[in-house]
């Protein structure tokens, strides 16, 4: 079975390749480069939101360079791209070489049209957020900002071109351990779906049928422009960065979130 990994240059992303490739279920790579990793706090911000903004990514690129390690890609054939050249005719030969059985997405910008009818095989991108919650951007965040850290997680679903809003294929939330940050629960999600991917890929290279199910509520989008350096200062200055003991303590109203699994 031929897989087709498109995603982008972080070491999360790194991570997953991987994971897929000693597991053998990745065939090619297409890798789009990415912003850099930590970015400058842009320069409007004041002195407080300033060592915030520095704080909060700074933790980020030391939590997942423990998690996900440097950002090395596995030795297969690999094509890379900028995002202005990702839907183009070079990314179309590259996908008509290796023909896919199955196309993943992950930390890429969004595919045309033109793309996806290149491929003729299932096609799913791997979504950081628990849809239809969490669909959108920085979706990784937003749980723990909203108070609600279990719903943390990722969202395996179909390619559309309605940003999250394919049937989902796979769900899966990070464990909630006592001590973690907001950061040390997205790096969890992140490794929960490596772990589950070959397992899921497992399951249609033997046949068996995989059950997708419809989103039963448009839920929310995020949108990356929703995120602001100020809400840092609920997370870190409120919270000191403990929103997962605090819930796990009961200081936060108690649910769980619904999970579409093909396996347990």
């Amino acid at each position: 079975m031929k897989v087709v990994f498109i995603t982008g240059s972080h070491p999360r992303h790194a991570y997953i390749a991987r994971k897929l490739a000693a597991a053998g279920r990745l065939s090619a790579l297409i890798i789009e480069q990415r912003e850099e990793h930590v970015p400058e706090p842009p320069k409007e911000l004041n002195d407080e939101l300033t060592t915030l903004f520095v704080q909060h990514f700074s933790i980020r690129q030391s939590i997942e360079s423990t998690a996900f390690g440097d950002n090395s890609f596995p030795d297969i054939p690999t094509l890379c791209v900028e995002h202005k050249t990702l839907n183009t005719q070079g990314t179309w030969d590259f996908l008509a070489e290796h023909s896919p059985d199955l196309l993943l997405s992950y930390g890429c910008h969004m595919l045309s049209n033109e793309t996806l009818s290149k491929v003729d095989g299932e096609k799913w991108n791997i979504h950081g957020g628990l849809s239809p919650w969490y669909r959108g951007g920085v979706t990784h965040f937003w749980p723990s900002y909203m108070l609600e850290p279990q719903m943390t997680g990722m969202t395996v679903h179909e390619l559309t071109q309605q940003l999250d809003a394919g049937d989902i294929v796979h769900q899966c939330n990070s464990d909630l351990v006592r001590g973690d940050g907001l950061h040390q629960l997205a790096a969890r999600s992140v490794t929960k779906i490596a772990e589950e991917l070959p397992m899921l890929i497992d399951l249609m290279a033997k046949g068996q049928v995989i059950k997708k199910t419809s989103h039963n509520t448009a839920g929310k989008l995020w949108l990356g422009q929703d995120w602001r350096p100020e809400h840092l200062k609920l997370i870190y200055q409120v919270y000191n960065d403990k929103i997962v003991d605090l819930y796990l303590d009961g200081e936060f109203s108690q649910s769980k979130p619904i999970l579409v699994r093909q396996f347990d």
